[in-house]
Protein backbone atom coordinates (compact mmCIF):
# COMPACT_ATOMS: atom_id res chain seq x y z
CA UNK A 1 0.00 0.00 0.00
CA UNK A 2 1.44 3.36 -1.02
CA UNK A 3 0.61 6.40 1.05
CA UNK A 4 -1.24 9.21 -0.59
CA UNK A 5 0.52 12.42 0.40
CA UNK A 6 -2.78 14.17 0.96
CA UNK A 7 -3.59 11.65 3.69
CA UNK A 8 -0.53 12.46 5.78
CA UNK A 9 -1.17 14.24 9.05
CA UNK A 10 0.73 17.37 10.03
CA UNK A 11 2.81 15.29 12.45
CA UNK A 12 3.64 12.76 9.72
CA UNK A 13 4.73 15.62 7.45
CA UNK A 14 7.12 16.78 10.20
CA UNK A 15 8.74 13.35 10.36
CA UNK A 16 8.90 13.02 6.58
CA UNK A 17 10.52 16.46 6.27
CA UNK A 18 13.32 15.31 8.56
CA UNK A 19 13.93 12.25 6.41
CA UNK A 20 13.64 14.20 3.14
CA UNK A 21 16.10 16.79 4.46
CA UNK A 22 18.65 14.54 6.15
CA UNK A 23 18.27 11.40 4.05
CA UNK A 24 18.00 7.82 5.17
CA UNK A 25 18.30 7.69 8.95
CA UNK A 26 18.05 5.43 11.95
CA UNK A 27 15.23 5.96 14.42
CA UNK A 28 17.49 7.55 17.05
CA UNK A 29 18.69 10.16 14.56
CA UNK A 30 15.12 10.87 13.46
CA UNK A 31 13.96 11.19 17.07
CA UNK A 32 16.80 13.58 17.88
CA UNK A 33 16.12 15.75 14.81
CA UNK A 34 12.35 15.91 15.44
CA UNK A 35 12.85 16.71 19.12
CA UNK A 36 15.05 19.69 18.18
CA UNK A 37 11.92 21.22 16.63
CA UNK A 38 9.04 19.64 18.56
CA UNK A 39 8.55 18.56 22.16
CA UNK A 40 7.37 15.09 21.19
CA UNK A 41 8.18 11.94 23.13
CA UNK A 42 10.26 9.16 21.67
CA UNK A 43 7.21 6.87 21.68
CA UNK A 44 5.16 9.42 19.72
CA UNK A 45 7.83 9.66 17.04
CA UNK A 46 8.21 5.87 16.86
CA UNK A 47 4.44 5.57 16.47
CA UNK A 48 4.56 8.05 13.58
CA UNK A 49 7.41 6.09 11.98
CA UNK A 50 5.46 2.82 12.29
CA UNK A 51 2.39 4.44 10.76
CA UNK A 52 4.40 5.84 7.87
CA UNK A 53 5.98 2.43 7.22
CA UNK A 54 2.61 0.67 7.42
CA UNK A 55 1.10 3.15 4.97
CA UNK A 56 4.02 2.90 2.52
CA UNK A 57 5.54 6.39 2.90
CA UNK A 58 8.67 4.87 4.43
CA UNK A 59 10.43 1.55 4.12
CA UNK A 60 13.03 0.09 6.43
CA UNK A 61 16.22 -1.87 6.16
CA UNK A 62 18.40 -3.16 8.93
CA UNK A 63 22.03 -2.52 9.59
CA UNK A 64 22.99 -4.75 12.47
CA UNK A 65 20.23 -4.21 15.01
CA UNK A 66 19.40 -0.73 13.72
CA UNK A 67 16.40 0.13 11.53
CA UNK A 68 17.16 2.57 8.74
CA UNK A 69 14.18 4.48 7.33
CA UNK A 70 13.97 5.27 3.60
CA UNK A 71 11.41 7.60 1.96
CA UNK A 72 9.16 5.87 -0.56
CA UNK A 73 7.59 9.08 -1.79
CA UNK A 74 9.63 12.04 -3.00
CA UNK A 75 9.12 15.36 -1.23
CA UNK A 76 8.30 17.18 -4.46
CA UNK A 77 5.72 14.54 -5.43
CA UNK A 78 4.12 14.79 -1.98
CA UNK A 79 4.01 18.60 -2.07
CA UNK A 80 2.55 18.71 -5.57
CA UNK A 81 -0.08 16.07 -4.77
CA UNK A 82 -1.13 17.96 -1.64
CA UNK A 83 -1.37 21.36 -3.33
CA UNK A 84 -3.22 19.88 -6.31
CA UNK A 85 -5.69 18.15 -4.00
CA UNK A 86 -6.30 21.40 -2.12
CA UNK A 87 -6.90 23.37 -5.30
CA UNK A 88 -9.25 20.66 -6.61
CA UNK A 89 -11.61 21.64 -3.76
CA UNK A 90 -11.68 25.35 -4.57
CA UNK A 91 -14.01 27.23 -6.86
CA UNK A 92 -12.21 27.88 -10.15
CA UNK A 93 -12.92 31.61 -9.86
CA UNK A 94 -11.21 31.79 -6.46
CA UNK A 95 -8.01 29.89 -7.24
CA UNK A 96 -6.21 32.94 -8.65
CA UNK A 97 -6.98 34.96 -5.53
CA UNK A 98 -5.79 32.16 -3.27
CA UNK A 99 -2.57 31.90 -5.29
CA UNK A 100 -2.07 35.67 -5.11
CA UNK A 101 -2.52 35.58 -1.34
CA UNK A 102 -0.11 32.66 -1.06
CA UNK A 103 2.52 34.56 -3.06
CA UNK A 104 1.91 37.67 -0.94
CA UNK A 105 2.34 35.75 2.33
CA UNK A 106 5.28 33.55 1.29
CA UNK A 107 8.93 34.53 1.47
CA UNK A 108 10.34 34.06 -2.03
CA UNK A 109 13.84 34.27 -3.43
CA UNK A 110 14.72 36.45 -6.41
CA UNK A 111 14.98 33.25 -8.49
CA UNK A 112 11.49 32.14 -7.36
CA UNK A 113 10.07 35.54 -8.35
CA UNK A 114 11.74 35.45 -11.77
CA UNK A 115 10.38 31.93 -12.35
CA UNK A 116 6.86 33.01 -11.37
CA UNK A 117 7.06 36.12 -13.56
CA UNK A 118 8.16 34.07 -16.57
CA UNK A 119 5.42 31.52 -15.98
CA UNK A 120 2.76 34.23 -15.62
CA UNK A 121 3.97 36.00 -18.77
CA UNK A 122 3.64 32.76 -20.73
CA UNK A 123 0.28 31.90 -19.16
CA UNK A 124 -1.13 35.41 -19.81
CA UNK A 125 -0.88 34.88 -23.58
CA UNK A 126 -3.74 32.35 -23.55
CA UNK A 127 -5.62 33.27 -20.37
CA UNK A 128 -9.34 34.01 -20.57
CA UNK A 129 -10.67 37.38 -19.34
CA UNK A 130 -12.52 35.54 -16.57
CA UNK A 131 -12.44 31.96 -15.32
CA UNK A 132 -15.84 30.28 -15.34
CA UNK A 133 -17.44 29.39 -12.03
CA UNK A 134 -17.55 25.67 -11.36
CA UNK A 135 -19.55 25.76 -8.13
CA UNK A 136 -22.28 23.22 -7.58
CA UNK A 137 -26.00 23.85 -7.29
CA UNK A 138 -29.08 24.03 -9.48
CA UNK A 139 -29.00 27.84 -9.86
CA UNK A 140 -25.28 28.39 -9.69
CA UNK A 141 -25.26 30.91 -12.54
CA UNK A 142 -27.80 33.13 -10.77
CA UNK A 143 -26.90 32.43 -7.13
CA UNK A 144 -23.11 32.17 -7.25
CA UNK A 145 -21.30 34.96 -5.44
CA UNK A 146 -17.84 33.86 -6.57
CA UNK A 147 -17.24 36.84 -8.83
CA UNK A 148 -17.69 39.22 -5.89
CA UNK A 149 -15.52 37.08 -3.59
CA UNK A 150 -12.77 36.03 -6.02
CA UNK A 151 -10.49 39.02 -5.49
CA UNK A 152 -7.83 39.03 -2.77
CA UNK A 153 -6.53 42.51 -3.57
CA UNK A 154 -6.43 43.70 0.02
Amino acid sequence: MTVIATDMTQAEWEVMRVIWTLGELGSNDIIKAVQEKREWTESTIKTLLRRLVKRGALSTSTVGRKFIYHPEIAERVAMEATSTALFDHLCAMKKGGVLANLVKETELSQADIRQLQALLTTKAKNAPEQVACDCLGPNREQDCTCSQEASYND
